[in-house]
């Protein structure tokens, strides 16, 4: 029974989450061909078009803004593929008849200049000669492939992480079974013996149970006394699983959806390069701004992602040091008013001049531009942003307080669940993917401490981190002359 659950179990959500990212995959890959398609075909038409009008590059200066296609006259054998006879009305007649061919490199994850680079190819034939026009695509390629790598780098960390958590889960919460089973196998000796045929039916519900049916609880008023202990157990055992089960679901799809967004909207910015994009300097413009932040975003997210996978596989090793919590505290005010003029930053005085904590001071620091970033995306214009350090017994409070539009009090209980927004309205002016107080939750946690928010609607949000004291190092003291050290 353990060995048939617990097998059924593990490849189920296993291959749940593989299938789910091959599909993330396959469509990324498919989109991005097609996108590749119609910009080499409408680069090559626009090509063939300047050809017949002005002829080679050599004798016009036509060719001046063609800095990704190379026209040259082609003798050698046609090589290729032309469209068949009913598609070729679907492209334009300047290139029905043309053969075309996709040339790539040896290594195209490591595109370094045009030499290497994949070609879009076109033969072209003419009455007294034949060209050949080649796209070059190693620009895109240069950033598309760190962008994929990164990715498939997320999704094995991820399933790695999974596997081995899943199989740990599923055994732990399979245990109690096992040992209920062999006090229900000793009941047999007792003078009272248990009923063959209720026995046999508790066998067969528990048999029929596996990762398509995890709601199936077992009746418990219907069994006999003996055996209610082990149903209750039994369906105890499968509230836990069920639960672990949604929340890995939920999870994979909101990562799937928080991917899918930028990139829809690349591929949106893509086709309007494609129709308007190539004379309209504006449209341009506009186009590779919006590119360039949902890359951008897209980086972010992934790197969020990472930082969260690392963390639930407990391989973020922490470096911990002791040092002033009100020093780090006006360091990163002092960043952040560098960056962000609009808004006030005041580091509030108070007990901080005796806050010490021992903690990884890089991943605090990152806590706290976490919160800061939370504040500054939440509280208008002329905003007061304040920091301060307190000690209160023994546990420092490193507080961010904003006077920004607040968080409502049925909002506030699910802000660190993982990609939960309080206003998801703002979600797409304001960025982010709502990870970022759970990575500051995690930190806190792994520094054993907690992060408290306070909040009134209207009026603002403190957010605070507390650690525990640390004693203050020893002053450091240059040694006596003639001292040894």
């Amino acid at each position: 029974m353990r060995s048939s659950i617990a097998k059924k179990l593990n490849m189920r959500l296993f291959s749940r989450l593989i299938a789910i990212f091959l599909g993330m995959d396959v469509t990324i890959l498919i989109t991005v061909a097609f996108c590749l398609f119609v910009y080499s075909e409408q680069t090559g038409l626009k090509a063939a078009r300047t050809l017949m009008e002005y002829g080679p590059p050599v004798q016009s200066a036509a060719w001046d803004d063609y800095a990704a296609v190379t026209v040259r006259e082609y003798e050698g054998e046609r090589v290729g593929v032309a469209p068949p006879d009913w598609l070729s009305d679907k492209f334009p007649q300047l290139l029905a008849g043309a053969a075309r061919s996709v040339v790539i490199p040896d290594d195209i994850w490591r595109v370094s200049g045009p030499e290497n680079a994949v070609e879009y190819r076109l033969i072209l034939e003419q009455e007294d000669a034949r060209y050949m026009i080649s796209v070059s695509l190693g620009t895109f390629f240069r950033f598309f492939n760190p962008a994929m790598a990164a990715l498939l780098a997320f999704q094995l960390i991820e399933l790695l992480s999974r596997l081995s958590k899943d199989v740990r889960m599923v055994r732990k919460t399979l245990d109690p079974i096992t040992e209920l089973t062999r006090a229900a196998e000793s009941l047999n000796a007792v003078t009272r013996q248990l009923d063959p045929e209720k026995m046999a039916a508790l066998a067969g519900k528990i048999e029929g149970i596996d990762a398509a049916r995890l709601d199936t609880r077992l009746a418990v008023d219907d069994t006999q006394e003996e055996l209610k202990d082990l149903a209750r157990a039994i369906n105890s055992m499968l509230d836990r699983i069920n639960e672990s089960y949604r929340a890995q679901v939920r999870f994979v799809s909101d990562a799937s959806h928080e991917l899918r967004t930028p990139i829809a909207v690349i591929q949106g910015y893509a086709n309007l390069l494609d129709r308007w994009g190539k004379t309209d300097e504006k449209t341009l413009q506009e186009s590779i701004n919006a590119i360039k932040e949902e890359a951008a975003n897209m980086k972010e997210l992934v790197e969020q992602l990472l930082f969260l996978a690392r963390g639930d596989n407990n391989t973020i090793i922490l470096q911990p040091e002791t040092f002033s919590a009100l020093e780090l505290l006006e360091e990163v005010a002092s960043e952040t008013r560098m960056i962000d003029p609009s808004h006030k930053f005041v580091v509030r005085e108070g007990t901080g001049d005796t806050a010490f904590v021992h903690a990884d001071r890089s991943l605090l620091k990152q806590a706290l531009r976490i919160m800061v970033d939370n504040a500054v995306k939440y509280t208008d214009t002329g905003g007061i942003i304040s920091f301060a350090a307190v000690c209160d017994g023994d546990v420092v409070r490193l507080s961010v307080t904003d006077t920004g539009i607040g968080i409502s009090p049925e909002n506030i209980r699910r802000v660190f669940d993982r990609f939960y927004r309080a206003d998801e309205s703002r979600a797409r002016a304001t960025g982010g993917a709502g990870l970022g107080l759970s990575i500051a939750r995690w930190i806190a946690t792994r520094h054993k401490g907690f992060v408290e928010i306070l909040s009134r609607e209207g009026i603002g949000t403190r957010v605070s981190i507390v650690l525990p004291l640390a004693e203050a190092p020893e002053p450091f003291s240059e040694p006596a002359e003639g001292q040894v050290v």
